[in-house]
């Protein structure tokens, strides 16, 4: 049987802050005032790229950021085809329904990697900075789709922490976009291999 790929999708800046991308009132939570940071930066190709990942799939979210999706797609899903018909898998201690439908919620990583070997579509994360963490520090990420952004903006939740599993990524796509936005794709290619560099 072939295991679903966690896929990791993030629009972050150079200094890996991930919060608020998409608007202003998405996350002020720490004080956070650069919300909508991503707006400047459209152009065919980075709207090109996506639209192709606003496709249908599943999805794995964190509680904070499943409560912003739930707050706003089931109204807007004109603008993410399939967004109210994939299954939103939400990782939460606190939360155990929502009216939003195809919703179902994980209690711990044991049901991740559970649900991560059944047959199915891929399954994308958005957002979902702590939930991102806890994959990596439990090597269950298998791909990285990044949009970085020329910025610097200090503070804010980050893609990374000290946490991660230490592993090799191959570099699958990229492009340079007209605005200076590096996306690129990785998938897990093995162990971290070490040596002297220019021996």
């Amino acid at each position: 049987m072939t295991m679903r790929k966690i896929i990791v999708l993030s629009m972050l800046t150079l200094d890996g802050v991930i919060q608020g991308p998409g608007a202003p009132e998405e996350d002020t939570s720490n004080g956070f005032s650069y919300g909508g940071w991503v707006a400047p930066f459209g152009d065919d190709e980075y709207n090109a790229v996506v639209k192709k990942e606003l496709q249908p799939a599943d999805y794995l979210l964190g509680r904070k950021t499943f409560e912003i999706w739930e707050k706003y797609w089931p109204q807007h899903a004109d603008s993410w085809p399939g967004i109210n018909s994939g299954v939103k898998y939400v990782l939460s201690n606190t939360r155990e329904k929502s009216d939003w439908q195809h919703t179902v919620f994980l209690k711990h990583v044991a049901a991740i990697r559970t649900l991560k070997n059944t047959n199915g579509a891929d399954i994308q994360v958005w957002g979902s900075s702590e939930l991102i963490h806890l994959l990596l520090s439990n090597d269950l990420v298998d791909e990285l789709k990044l949009k970085i952004h020329p910025l610097l903006l200090g503070k804010g939740k980050k893609l990374f922490d000290d946490g991660a599993v230490p592993a090799a990524l191959t570099l699958i796509d990229s492009v340079v976009t007209s605005k200076g936005v590096i996306i690129a794709s990785y998938k897990r290619a093995g162990e971290v291999k070490t040596g002297t560099a220019g021996a």
